[in-house]
């Protein structure tokens, strides 16, 4: 992410990714560059070539609302997507992201984890950070290196090409959702997009579209090495008590190989492999009493895990 000019980083994303047909423009001849040209896009935002050129070098900082509704329409912009364009065009007005919030999960949360024993849950906060899981999570990924962040299990994990049976798709969504949840000037944030642009052309490729999304309502496809293949829909809520942690849970269709899979996988448990890396502490999710007798390894009580 340029810091001089990220909106205008922002629009030219959008621009080479915008099809003539997806912008309701006849395609005419052969075209040279992806997407729309700039002087199209001014035409139908009802702006001079000139104004948006400058909005994309960064000389024009300061559009009003209305030219950017205009391009919004122009690039067929998602709320959220739209939402973050406002912001980088005004930060300190639309200062509606989360930086540098608590990952502090609360006891209340913990539990709530554990009630549900028959999908799995985890927490991550807005860097996508995984915070805490419950047990049927756990068994979702049991013998794989999750690292502590699900985008770097993404791209760092070669097995996570295995795991995700879209793996393309489920990559450009986890990239749309930290744009999504992240302050741009968030400096966990810019670390974590640092070293992932170093070590993966997957990832600077997808973070250069600039896609912003919140959520994807579409069923992942997974693949477990036990489990064998499962379709599962996810859901997410925000804790309120802590603004930028969110709940993922997944569930499959009542009836379904996938929702008898998980119940496989939830009476076999983890296998004794633990997940976790090294250099991170992860809160367990289970409590002290009620599940004791599922993971003799797992510490109780909600408290830090170190390997």
């Amino acid at each position: 992410m340029n810091a001089k000019k990220p909106l205008g980083d922002f629009l030219r994303a959008r621009r080479q990714v915008t099809s003539v047909d997806q912008a309701g423009l006849a395609r005419g001849g052969p075209r040279r560059i992806p997407g729309l040209r700039r002087e199209e896009v001014a035409t139908l935002a009802g702006v001079s070539t000139d104004y948006y050129i400058r909005l994309e070098q960064g000389r024009e900082r300061h559009p009003s609302d209305q030219v950017l509704q205009a391009l919004a329409r122009v690039f067929g912009l998602t709320t959220d997507a739209t939402e973050h364009m406002f912001e980088l065009a005004s930060p300190r007005a639309h200062r509606h992201r989360t930086c540098g919030t608590s990952d502090q999960i609360s006891a209340g949360v913990l539990r709530l984890l554990d009630r549900w024993d028959h999908a799995p849950a985890f927490v991550v906060n807005h860097r996508l950070d995984v915070l805490a899981r419950n047990h049927l999570s756990r068994c979702l990924v049991a013998g794989q290196d999750l690292y502590d962040n699900l985008l770097r299990f993404t791209f760092l994990n070669p097995a996570s090409r295995e795991f995700y049976l879209d793996w393309e798709r489920e990559a450009l969504a986890k990239v749309a959702d930290l744009r999504a949840g992240a302050a741009p000037e968030d400096p966990a944030v810019l670390e974590l997009v640092e070293e992932l642009s170093q070590a993966s052309e997957d990832f600077r490729r997808m973070w250069a579209r600039h896609d912003v999304l919140a959520k994807a309502d579409e069923p992942k496809r997974l693949h477990h090495p036990v489990a064998g293949d499962l379709i599962l829909w996810h859901e997410t809520f925000c804790i309120a008590s802590t603004p930028g942690l969110r709940i993922f849970i997944s569930t499959a269709e009542p009836g379904s190989p996938s929702e008898r899979a998980l119940a496989r996988l939830a009476r076999l448990g983890p296998g004794g492999r633990r997940v976790w890396p090294v250099h991170r502490a992860v809160p367990d999710a289970e409590s002290r009493t009620e599940h004791a007798s599922r993971d003799e390894h797992a510490p109780r009580g909600g408290r830090l895990r170190h390997e």
